[in-house]
């Protein structure tokens, strides 16, 4: 693969990975808020954005695939059944995209944004930012957003086969990781609300992320990883405006009128 060759400088695809296995809530990533689906909003997101110029969703059903041509992404391939079991690494979708890409269109994008569909309350401003701050910085070999972790996982414990509390940390003592939370290093968790990868670095490394990876700062957003998620999102918009929401109301039938 002469990956250098078939990049074209500045370009941007959105990747919306979409499998249907999901285990934790049946069919996750097409559950409806206010009438939407989750993948929805994140194509809706990716179609705010102006450095995209693609919108591909990576789904191993035809179901989904019909879904998200209707509200506006590509789904030139399905992906295999192998690279979307419960245990399959990211890695292995993106690979297979880029190789889809590379050995039926010869071209493929310098980055690719990467948005989860249990994310569904973007915003535009915070997407444009990743992109420019990637797109800006020639070393990185990707952005994650992550938000601030307020209880460090410095203070946690876990249970050894002895009985005994052994510290999270192994080098820490009981007592060291006692000390007031403002002694331990802020600690940023990855949220999934916006990756930038640049597709290089994936093709020549078999990596997603790599060393030097942007730290992306936001503030904490809702996570769709339980049926809880789904009705506190139902409630949070009721009560303040969605962007994405907007968008699709104002161009798309919801899932149930598609039906």
């Amino acid at each position: 693969m002469d990956i250098d060759k078939a990049i074209r400088k500045g370009s941007m695809y959105a990747i919306i990975p979409a499998r249907a296995g999901s285990k934790g809530v049946k069919n996750k990533n097409i559950r409806c808020v206010k009438g939407y689906p989750l993948l929805a909003y994140a194509i809706a997101a990716a179609k705010q954005c102006d450095k995209v110029s693609r919108i591909l969703v990576s789904t191993d059903s035809e179901e989904y695939a019909k879904i998200a041509r209707y509200y506006g992404a590509e789904t030139p391939f399905l992906r295999p059944a192998e690279y979307a079991a419960d245990n399959s690494p990211d890695i292995q979708f993106m690979e297979h995209a880029i190789g889809w890409l590379y050995e039926n269109e010869g071209v493929l994008p310098e980055f690719f944004m990467h948005l989860r569909p249990t994310s569904p309350l973007r915003k535009k401003d915070i997407v444009d930012k990743a992109c420019e701050l990637m797109m800006n910085d020639p070393e990185a070999t990707s952005l994650r957003s992550a938000h601030k972790q307020v209880f460090p996982p410095y203070k946690m414990f876990y249970a050894g086969d002895d009985g005994y509390y052994t510290c999270f940390n192994e080098g820490m003592t009981p007592d060291e990781a006692n000390n007031p939370r403002q002694d331990f290093k802020q600690v940023y968790v990855p949220d999934g609300y916006v990756d930038i990868l640049r597709t290089s670095f994936i093709a020549k490394n078999h990596l997603m992320h790599g060393t030097k990876v942007i730290a992306y700062t936001i503030d904490k957003s809702v996570d769709v990883d339980a049926k809880e998620d789904l009705e506190y999102l139902e409630f949070y918009m009721e009560k303040n405006r969605s962007e994405l929401y907007e968008y699709l109301m104002s161009r798309y039938k919801t899932l149930e009128e598609m039906e």
